[in-house]
């Protein structure tokens, strides 16, 4: 009944085939594009750690004051 089904593993040779195939496909991004993007992710990351710091300091400060009350 279930003999119908195909077990049968692709050689590894055609996984690689395609792997490169699919990367003839990528549009890699020339290095002015790479530099103004990377450059926009490192100010993100800095200005959301700021943020994050400033409400830490404020957080702590609040805590801190309840807790001597």
């Amino acid at each position: 009944m279930g003999d119908s089904a195909n077990t049968d593993k692709a050689p590894k040779t055609d996984f690689f085939k395609g792997v490169k195939t699919e990367f003839k496909k990528i549009t890699w991004p020339d290095k002015d594009a790479l530099l103004k993007q990377s450059t926009a992710v490192v100010c993100a990351s800095v200005v959301v750690g700021v943020i994050i710091a400033v409400l830490d300091f404020i957080i702590q400060y609040g805590v801190d004051f309840m807790t001597t009350l």
